[in-house]
């Protein structure tokens, strides 16, 4: 059985969006002005080599497929991303037109256990702060892996908005990346 992991980028005040982009944009802002390191780069190859499929709300996955499909890299990273099964969540989107995409529109909790069910490793959730909170909501989420980005941003959609169901964590992993004091935390839901 698969796991669902959520995977994001944060401020220290918790904000995953870039106020002065998009959040599925992928470039520029705030988070690529900190140096994560070799070991920050290889932690995200890393988790993406060891992902089975991508599942991505609307807005993060319309901002990866205009931008991965014309990426190459040494490492291989981006053939990665683009030819791993991508499933997106969305009731306005008519078509998936990223390479091996699926478009999810209802019944999403179902489908999201039937695709933790069918896959052996990690179902993977970046960006799309609405799935997130709909799938903390159905408690569907077995990991989150934040990188932490030493910033204050001081507004912003925030990971866990207020209103979110309390959720008791247990940390699994913690370390610096990088010169610039970014973190690594990782975190498991602790059921009872």
């Amino acid at each position: 059985m698969g796991k669902l992991v959520v995977s994001q980028f944060v401020t220290v005040d918790g904000v995953m969006e870039d106020p002065g982009g998009s959040e599925g944009s992928g470039h520029g802002g705030w988070a690529f002005q900190f140096d994560r390191g070799p070991d920050g780069d290889q932690f995200k190859l890393d988790e993406v080599m060891k992902a089975d499929a991508l599942l991505l709300g609307r807005v993060t996955y319309e901002g990866f497929a205009a931008a991965w499909p014309g990426r190459v890299d040494e490492a291989g990273f981006a053939d990665k991303m683009n030819g791993m099964p991508k499933y997106v969540v969305s009731t306005t989107l008519d078509k998936a037109e990223w390479n091996n995409s699926t478009v999810i529109r209802d019944g999403v909790a179902d489908q999201v256990a039937k695709l933790k069910q069918e896959t052996g490793g990690d179902l993977l959730v970046n960006g799309s702060r609405t799935l997130v909170g709909s799938l903390l909501e159905q408690d569907l989420v077995d990991e989150y892996r934040l990188m932490v980005f030493p910033l204050v941003v001081g507004g912003g959609r925030r990971l866990f908005e207020d209103g979110s169901s309390r959720t008791a964590l247990r940390l699994t992993e913690a370390r610096p990346v990088g010169p610039a004091g970014v973190l690594v935390l990782v975190y498991e839901p602790a059921r009872a």
